[in-house]
């Protein structure tokens, strides 16, 4: 199969090198976000598959650790070109299955290209290093090795980019990888491993999984062939999953929730952070870990940005993903809307404020308003809960110590914002923010040449950089002393 075969592509599983059915030629239905239409069906995966991928994935480890670094990267560079070549075409296969705009959906088609170049030059690198010895007829190196095949469990809303950080960062050090895509959305992820096939990578160093998420992961953590465990998505899941892999000795790469917040001082426009933080907000309908969700502003602007923040939240214009004019399109399913309409309704049983939005778009499909709440009580469950949707809550503060108090006030750990032209501001939030990344008067944190993880409930390890490839590799410690 070259190119991306539409069929295929919403159907098979990739195991040893070709596209197949399930064993039992099950399948499950993927639906339109934006209509609640069926436009396809992806295979639901047996044990037997399972147990063909780990087979698979075994035989193509010892195969791939022994090619060299720089042939390594010759197939990652070969398959950015024609994800890059593709990108039209899978950026719409995206928008039908999750919905968001098309421009959205090709840039984060772009993003995978960029991560495979990154990780196809950094793997090149991947060095190990020699330690002075003691005595002079001793010799001591740190090799940096492959650590073996690793699970991969990847999420619906970034369906492509996410699974992209994966396959690359192991492809890149010498791992096969059984990567278990989002059943929501398996074209990104299909059309990412038709893209490596057809620049040569060889059969069994990717598979390609979809099914039953607790009955996959319950089946391929264990194995003995699987030496990693990279996982990103929701906090319950990650922990459930970390539990299991902790119980057979498999480290793991967790990303998992985030409630981001974000820091406007009084020494900015709070009308253009406003704008600024709308555009951030509402991106893929805010089903985006690392969305700017927790507004906290400074007393002496706060009227003037929750105004305009407001403004701009109800100028978002809301509908299909393939329309040009389109800014934010439908959440992932009913249960997301349900899930929202939830939270929001409980805000302002306590007394919230609606700004913006606060209830679904009448009609067919999964659309939310984009909402913006004010004056919500402390005990309102949305402080605590991540919304993963299209849902900002504002509250004031007077002083810096103030605002890292209430950013720093959940479980949550993975990203954060601020807005200010003061260095000592900066100085006093960069060191005193519980985040894995901080973001000051921008938005721009997801790049591949950049670490990308949380700490407390938001997960551990990092993906992205030099740490995303060192998380896939083992260091073995060689000391030789020379006989005569």
């Amino acid at each position: 199969m070259s190119g991306v075969d539409m069929e295929k592509t919403l159907a098979g599983l990739f195991i040893d090198g070709r596209w197949r059915p399930a064993g039992d030629g099950s399948v499950r239905d993927v639906v339109d976000p934006a209509s609640g239409r069926i436009t396809g069906r992806v295979a639901r995966a047996t044990t037997q598959d399972l147990d063909d991928a780990l087979a698979s994935a075994q035989r193509g480890f010892e195969h791939w650790k022994r090619i060299a670094a720089r042939d390594r990267a010759d197939v990652l560079r070969r398959a950015a070109v024609l994800v890059r070549e593709r990108a039209p075409e899978i950026a719409a296969l995206i928008s039908r299955e999750i919905g968001k705009p098309v421009v959205e959906a090709e840039q984060e088609v772009r993003n995978c290209a960029d991560a495979f170049d990154w990780c196809a030059e950094e793997g090149r690198r991947a060095y190990g290093r020699m330690i002075p010895a003691r005595q002079s007829d001793v010799s001591q190196i740190v090799l940096r090795e492959p650590i073996g095949p690793v699970a991969a469990f990847s999420p619906w809303n970034f369906p492509a980019s996410q699974a992209a950080k994966k396959l690359g960062a192991a492809i890149a050090v010498g791992c096969s990888i059984v990567l278990k895509g989002p059943e929501e959305a398996p074209g990104g992820s299909a059309a990412l491993v038709q893209a490596l096939a057809d620049a040569g990578l060889p059969a069994g160093v990717v598979n390609l999984v979809f099914g039953d998420p607790p009955m996959i992961s319950d089946h391929l953590i264990p194995s003995p062939v699987i030496r990693k465990v990279s996982f990103t998505g929701s906090v319950p899941v990650g922990k459930a999953l970390a539990q299991l892999a902790g119980r057979y000795m498999k480290p793991c790469t967790l990303e998992l929730g985030g409630h981001a917040p974000v820091l406007v001082f009084d020494d900015v426009d709070p009308g253009e952070v406003a704008r600024s933080v709308a555009a951030a907000k509402f991106r893929n309908a805010g089903q985006v870990c690392i969305s700017p969700t927790r507004l906290f502003v400074q007393r002496g602007v706060y009227e003037r940005f929750a105004a305009e923040f407001a403004r701009a939240a109800d100028a978002i214009v809301v509908g299909r993903g393939d329309r040009p004019d389109v800014q934010m399109g439908p959440l992932s399913s009913g249960r997301r809307v349900d899930a929202l309409q939830a939270l929001v309704d409980d805000a302002v049983q306590r007394g919230a404020t609606v700004l913006a939005g606060g209830a679904r778009l009448e009609g067919a499909g999964f659309f939310f308003r984009p909402t913006v709440l004010a004056d919500v009580p402390a005990q309102a469950r949305i402080w605590q809960e991540e919304p993963f949707g299209p849902v900002a809550v504002l509250d004031v503060f007077d002083t810096v110590e103030e605002a890292l108090e209430k950013a720093n006030s959940t479980a949550y750990g993975l990203a954060s914002y601020a807005f200010t032209r003061s260095a000592d501001r900066i100085a006093s939030v960069t060191a005193g923010m519980q985040a894995g990344m901080l973001a000051i008067n921008h938005f721009a944190l997801g790049v591949a040449e950049a670490p990308f993880g949380g700490i407390k409930d938001s997960g551990y390890g990092r993906e992205g950089g030099v740490e995303g490839l060192e998380a896939y590799t083992v260091t073995k410690f060689v000391t030789q002393r020379s006989v005569a």
